[in-house]
């Protein structure tokens, strides 16, 4: 969840690392600081707080020496935001310096051993052991100390290590965390995302687990914990590095909620060849699909409620029964998977520590797994036996948008391709559904034309303590992920609850004024959500409504938002918007830290 940014060449490192820590600040910010080697000695400069504290403190870091250096921005696991408890953190005697993103398991072992060797710890950090285990086994290689302090930790880790004893190179070492290494000409780069080292090269190398890379100024040397050379293909980085800036938006979210028709077409175009879905991503034949005879999805947050929108679309369109597990939960609960199962992995970054330990249990099973993933080369996309990604590009808010909606379009691009190998879709319907598909995107941009609608109702309730978001079929698991965007940025309470549930007990929580976003965009179901909405009125709720544009009867049931009628299957990628958009304005409304909100981090890479 942290960020971690590291440099060595011939230039003055401190305005890089606070750049690049300045892109990564979405993994992260309670805390950042930086460490550079002087030539003499590592100074450390750390702050409490957001990146700005950080830079004010070393004005941009021009008052930084050294050509050498690491940084990182900070999500707090042990030990609370502090200037002590931020990264990076030094040996004893301030010879050894480390950046980490990720959790050392048994790192109070590890600290009561050192401290009973008369070690003295500074912060209350997990890190810290790294920091001293290097410095206990130093014996004039850093390699080899970094090498005995691996077989030490239990956990998931990403590591920049630099040493006074060694003022030439970095150390970087990954296992189960994001790290790449960047290659330029005399100097070279690590970091936790691309985004990162864009601006200087878009050459790298991604480092899998157990993997050692040695930076120097001229040369990048990759070995594994025996000391043998690991050879690695470069990779080159496509992302347009505007594409990490804000580009004139107030907000990222906002610039991602409106990038969102680009997004969706570079996710779907390259896919619909002469009127037909082609996923040649995927290796099943349609023999091997037709032996399934379940579907498991398998994701955490936003993803999730893209599994339960997936639900609902692939048991009509497929015949199909499908399960949708929190990955947290899924390993707990002895799942029933086998080699019938056909496993979706849903993430965007392809990090996520619970998805993926999910994914490995689904495999240990027997399933075979085909991921949803954003970023190229990740721990799940390398690891699944199918990955189709969806060319979102970089997405810096920590409130998913364009990654939630390139997610849904890979759903219906499954559920099309598979149905007309299964044969459960006929001819003329699967026609009908890819015309439809092509044509989202310029649907989406007629919803977002509709912003100042959506602005002016935020304007309404954006003092509001609590709201409910209610819906049914399609329309409850898009409410879901309305509700989730609501208090992830806002700090609004909001649920979101099945419309037919209204009676069994939650209706009680509905007083004067409450508002109620209803979904009604389902057709067969608008008789029922229009009966529930008048329950919530009845006891004096304030209601807007979220409707498809051929339902102008329903203006009288609240403040309405219509949208383009479009196919069932697609209404969620329409409805969501107004949903976004709600969420920004209400959270600007607020004055609220809407790109980094508090508390969260845009990658989960610890359980």
């Amino acid at each position: 969840m942290c960020g971690i940014v590291g440099y060595i060449g011939y230039e003055q490192a401190g305005p890089f690392l606070l750049d690049g820590l300045q892109t990564l600040e979405y993994r992260g910010y309670d805390s950042a600081g930086v460490c550079l080697n002087d030539g003499s000695e590592l100074i450390v400069k750390k702050a409490k707080g957001k990146l700005k504290v950080l830079k004010d403190m070393t004005h941009d870091g021009e008052d930084l020496r050294g050509t050498v250096g690491i940084g990182h921005t900070r999500w707090a696991t042990h030990g609370e935001p502090s200037d002590v408890n931020a990264h990076p953190h030094l040996s004893e005697s301030g010879r050894f310096a480390v950046v980490h993103n990720g959790i050392i398991e048994n790192y109070q072992l590890l600290k009561d051993y050192l401290t009973s060797k008369g070690v003295e710890f500074r912060s209350k950090t997990d890190t810290e052991v790294i920091a001293q285990l290097l410095e206990y086994y130093y014996k004039g290689s850093l390699v080899d100390a970094v090498i005995k302090a691996l077989e030490k930790l239990d956990g998931s880790y990403a590591l920049g290590v630099i040493s006074q004893e060694n003022p030439d190179e970095i150390i970087a070492v990954r296992k189960e965390s994001p790290l790449i290494i960047g290659l330029g000409e005399n100097e070279n780069f690590l970091a936790s995302d691309v985004t990162a080292i864009l601006a200087r090269t878009r050459t790298i190398y991604r480092l899998e687990n157990n993997e050692i890379a040695i930076l120097g100024r001229e040369s990048v040397r990759i070995i594994n914990t025996d000391k043998e050379e690991i050879h690695k293909e470069q990779e080159t980085v496509d992302w347009d590095v505007n594409a990490a800036k804000k580009g004139g938006y107030e907000h990222f979210m906002f610039k991602e909620i409106m990038e969102q028709p680009k997004a969706i077409t570079d996710t779907i175009a390259p896919r619909i060849k002469n009127g037909r879905v082609v996923l040649d991503e995927v290796s099943l034949s349609a023999e091997e699909l037709k032996n399934f005879n379940k579907i498991n999805i398998l994701a955490c947050g936003s993803a999730y409620h893209v599994g339960v929108v997936a639900k609902y679309i692939f048991e009509k369109m497929l015949r199909i029964p499908v399960e949708v597990d929190l990955a947290s939960e899924f390993r707990y609960r002895d799942p029933i998977v086998n080699d019938k199962t056909l496993t979706v992995v849903i993430s965007q970054s392809g990090e996520t520590a619970d998805t993926k330990e999910a994914m490995k249990e689904a495999q240990r099973r027997g399933s075979h797994v085909i991921s949803i993933v954003n970023v190229v080369g990740s721990a799940i996309a390398v690891e699944s036996d199918d990955v189709i990604y969806t060319w979102a590009g970089p997405e810096i808010a920590v409130a998913t948008t364009k990654a939630y909606s390139t997610q849904l379009a890979v759903i219906y691009l499954m559920a099309l391709y598979f149905g007309e190998m299964l044969g459960t879709i006929v001819p003329d319907e699967y026609k009908a559904l890819v015309k439809e598909l092509e044509e989202l995107p310029d649907k989406i941009n007629a919803v977002l034309e509709n912003k100042e609608r959506i602005q002016y109702l935020a304007s309404k309730l954006f003092n509001s303590k609590d709201v409910f978001f209610i819906g049914r079929n399609i329309d409850y698991a898009l409410s879901l992920e309305g509700s989730l965007k609501l208090k992830e940025i806002s700090y609004i309470h909001s649920e979101a609850y099945a419309a037919g549930e209204l009676k069994h007990g939650t209706i009680s929580l509905i007083e004067e004024g409450t508002p109620v976003i209803a979904l009604a965009t389902h057709e067969e179901l608008i008789g029922k959500i229009v009966s529930n909405i008048e329950e919530v009125k009845t006891r004096g709720a304030q209601v807007m409504c979220i409707a498809c544009d051929n339902h102008k009867e329903l203006e009288g049931v609240g403040e309405m938002i219509f949208i383009p009628k479009v196919c069932d299957m697609l209404l969620p990628s329409l409805a969501v918007i107004p949903l976004q958009l709600f969420a920004y304005y209400v959270a600007s409304l607020k004055g609220c830290d809407i790109d980094q909100p508090r508390n969260l981090a845009k990658s989960v890479t610890v359980e």
